[in-house]
């Protein structure tokens, strides 16, 4: 509570509100200050006063063996893991708590949620309210039960001040491509920073796993916690209801050619040479997402000496693997990795680069990792897998 309090003072809240529920990150070890915390407050009988989620940890509990990582640090992250569920934490381990049925918060539900990605979701894909939680304030959060009442959790912080507009150049075809929603969100994260935007222009109705994209990359490239997109999100069933009827602060577009750049920043190892190793779910994958990669595969494998990782939460491959998709995945060649992500625990043999179609990814793991990126459309990794190399497929990008 005085960690919580202090967050509120820090904040300018003047009282602390209730929460329903909670989704907590410091379950990824980072040191034994991870450790020691935990430690604390299971070691004084500290329970979570609400539902509270987990998210990633260092390894795969389920699938020990992939971690290719030192016996040190797989001990203490598997300590941790188990100690946050000795809290009274669900041991759900994934950065997409929202694809859990009982775990998604409602329009307007105040709730405590750590995670860059899974905040920005939260917020915008599901209208719920969260400020961005991070390590230890988080779990106090869920301890306690209670929130400073600041940021996003008042409605006269989520209103947009800034419009973004595909500028003419843009074509149409382009806007209904998958491969372009994490570059976007690269864009986003940019031009945004900390503030609220709201994307106006883009086709309506966009789904959740594009929306997801975009969350994932702007929190990386930005400090995003929330944006709109005019009819696909909650709070923006118009421009005028994002903006609360209010004037925004600016008005701006994006080109193609800055698209373009923002694509081509994300690659940077070499695509010439042989692919050892392609990356996908991150953010974690989605049953729909499984199963287009095992539609994509079309029967076929992935190249010998060639690993092809798909990260996802162990709860929606339980619901794979009910339905068959997780094992025919399987037989196909593919890792499924649960737990943790691919970008934060070394799963990967070798060296060289890795393709990936997440912009979080990209962004993140030349430096997590030391390994370089090759970013490419899902349909692009897939069939680079089974190619051993890399293959560039015809895209509404060449159209533009």
């Amino acid at each position: 509570m005085r960690l919580v309090v202090r967050a509120a003072e820090v904040l300018g809240a003047e009282s602390l509100i209730p929460i329903t529920r909670a989704h907590v990150d410091s379950c990824l070890y980072h040191g034994e200050a991870s450790v020691d915390f935990v430690e604390r407050l299971a070691d004084g009988g500290a329970q979570v006063a609400v539902p509270t989620t987990l998210n990633v940890g260092a390894l795969d509990l389920l699938h020990p063996e992939l971690f290719r990582g030192d016996a040190r640090t797989a001990e203490r992250g598997r300590r941790l893991m188990e100690r946050y569920r000795a809290l009274g934490c669900r041991a759900t381990y994934t950065c997409a708590p929202y694809q859990l049925p009982d775990a998604r918060p409602s329009l307007g539900e105040q709730v405590a949620w750590a995670e860059s990605n899974a905040i920005v979701f939260c917020n915008s894909v599901l209208g719920a309210r969260t400020n961005r939680y991070g390590d230890f304030i988080d779990v106090a959060c869920a301890v306690a039960g209670v929130v400073p009442d600041a940021g996003l959790h008042r409605t006269e912080a989520r209103r947009a001040r800034l419009v973004l507009r595909p500028a003419a150049d843009v074509p149409a075809a382009l806007l209904d491509d998958d491969a372009l929603y994490p570059v976007l969100g690269i864009v986003l994260g940019r031009r945004a920073g900390a503030a609220v935007a709201v994307l106006d222009g883009l086709p309506p109705g966009l789904s959740e796993d594009r929306l997801k994209a975009i969350g994932a990359a702007a929190a990386s490239s930005g400090a995003v916690a929330m944006f709109h997109a005019v009819a696909s999100t909650p709070e923006a069933p118009t421009l005028d209801v994002a903006l609360a009827g209010s004037r925004p602060d600016a008005v701006e577009t994006f080109s193609l050619a800055e698209l373009q750049a923002a694509r081509d920043s994300l690659t940077s190892g070499d695509e010439a040479g042989p692919l050892r190793a392609v990356a996908l779910g991150t953010p974690h994958a989605s049953l729909v997402e499984l199963t287009r990669i095992l539609d994509l595969l079309g029967g076929e494998r992935p190249a010998r000496g060639v690993e092809l990782v798909v990260s996802t939460g162990r709860d929606v491959l339980e619901g794979a693997d009910a339905v068959g998709i997780g094992g025919r995945l399987r037989d196909a060649g593919v890792t499924l990795l649960v737990d943790t992500c691919s970008y934060v625990s070394p799963v990967f043999d070798g060296h060289g680069p890795v393709m990936t179609d997440s912009g979080k990814w990209a962004f993140y793991a030349p430096g997590t990792l030391g390994r370089g990126a090759i970013f490419g459309s899902t349909a692009e990794c897939v069939r680079s897998a089974v190619a051993g190399r890399v293959v560039r497929l015809p895209s509404a990008w060449d159209a533009a």
